[in-house]
């Protein structure tokens, strides 16, 4: 539908509902007010030429609207609220609008029209506001993918992208979605936390984010598990933020999430889905292939869930040290298991030698977990070595949960060796090992 036809089907719509008390009716007359004075063809048109302009217009026409006799029962506080909630629906994202606004907010979950949940500190809650209907729902949507070049319909009925924010977007449409379109965003901060930060809201220990300092300035490979929303991303962004601005980074993802704003020296690469026609896809194996020939001294794949994976392992030991990356696992165990699995889609090789890829790749897997509440903790640290049938994984840290603290029970080995002695202070680990009885 297009933005015209669904402004006159609103402007329809708006003349048939009676006036009546409570503010949702106040809402929808005031629609019938506002398409009176600025025709929904002219909102359409403006839209279309300049959404600020057009919103500018929109609000002050709203506001003449309000000072009518008809809406004096209203107060103050409910004729600005009225105003924005209209100006939001016919100009902006309706109530999504507050919602991709609070900087609170890092998800918002569109179930259908009528049904609306947002994660706020790790915690769902419903929306008080909603749709009017699936047809404004489908408008919001198209605003949304129109201007990144993608477009939903029964065709197409499944979209991945991301906004400009850097906010990433799912939509799944009927008949794919049997209750009517689901919109889900997920919203990242502007600003990446420090792992100081993340020590001050509980998701690791101060000693936790020494050893993880000391790990990025040694050049170790990390790999960043846990589940979905546990926080995975926003561990690897403060991880990357200890890079040396002296080195040249690549990175590669799905739908860019990454943050790099202070290093000077950050190549970023985004993986790109086949067009409508099924042709032009370009996938995260083809970059981290491609990556290699960039000259990178680092290589960060924002999340390795495929046949990357083979070539990630490949990168790691030859000579790019110190990359990041995460994946989906319950375990660093499992985190093994599906690396082997993963490397597997790419080629047929017998378990035993990719998991002494691994071994020799992958120095530190940190276990990420949310915890009933909405609390996202770093749950396990392991170090990865060679062992006598594979890779040996070595418990660092655990979290106990009945104790509600950190147990530690070794220190890994990288610590001692000599040729990071100016890297990492001999003296500030040696405090570190007493502190932990290490």
């Amino acid at each position: 539908m297009s933005l015209s036809s669904y402004m006159q089907s609103l402007a329809s719509e708006s003349a048939q509902i009676p006036l009546t008390d409570g503010l949702k009716q106040w809402r929808l007359a005031l629609r019938v007010r506002l398409f009176e004075r600025l025709p929904s063809a002219k909102i359409a048109e403006l839209l279309a030429a300049d959404s600020a302009r057009a919103r500018r217009e929109v609000g002050a026409v709203l506001q003449q609207c309000v000072a009518l006799e008809e809406f004096s029962a209203c107060s103050v506080f409910e004729r600005q609220q009225l105003c924005r909630e209209v100006s939001d629906m016919v100009c902006g994202f309706g109530p999504l609008e507050e919602l991709l606004d609070d900087p609170e907010v890092t998800e918002i979950m569109v179930n259908a029209a009528d049904r609306i949940f947002f994660e706020r500190a790790g915690v769902i809650e419903p929306c008080k506001v909603s749709f009017y209907d699936e047809q404004q729902l489908r408008m919001v949507i198209d605003r949304i993918v129109g201007p990144l070049g993608r477009r939903v319909d029964e065709q197409s009925p499944l979209v991945s992208a991301r906004l400009p924010q850097g906010h990433r977007v799912n939509v799944v449409i009927p008949p794919l979605a049997l209750d009517g379109s689901v919109l889900t965003i997920r919203k990242f901060r502007e600003r990446v936390h420090t792992l100081d930060e993340l020590c001050e809201i509980g998701t690791l220990s101060s000693e936790m984010a020494c050893l993880l300092r000391w790990a990025v300035l040694s050049r170790r490979n990390i790999a960043v598990s846990g589940g979905t929303g546990g926080g995975k991303t926003t561990l690897l962004n403060a991880l990357s933020v200890l890079i040396p601005h002296a080195e040249r980074i690549v990175t590669i993802e799905d739908a860019a999430e990454l943050r790099f704003s202070e290093h000077p020296h950050v190549v970023r690469l985004e993986a790109r889905p086949a067009n409508a026609e099924g042709t032009g896809e370009v996938t995260i194996r083809e970059l981290v292939i491609n990556a290699l020939r960039m000259r990178p001294d680092r290589i960060v794949v924002g999340e390795c869930r495929g046949a990357e994976a083979l070539d990630m392992l490949q990168a790691m030991n030859t000579g790019h040290d110190g990359s990041l990356t995460t994946l989906h696992a319950n375990s660093p165990y499992e985190v093994i298991n599906r690396l082997v699995m993963m490397a597997r889609y790419a080629m047929d090789l017998p378990v035993a030698i990719i998991e002494e890829q691994i071994a020799s790749a992958l120095d530190l897997i940190v276990q990420l977990d949310r915890f009933p509440g909405g609390q996202r903790r770093v749950s396990m640290i392991c170090g990865c070595t060679r062992g006598d049938t594979g890779v040996a994984l070595e418990q660092l840290a655990i979290w106990d949960a009945e104790e509600q603290i950190y147990r530690w029970k070794r220190a890994p080995k990288w610590l001692d060796d000599p040729l990071y002695s100016g890297v990492i202070p001999v003296e500030e680990v040696g405090r570190w090992r007493n502190l932990l009885g290490l």
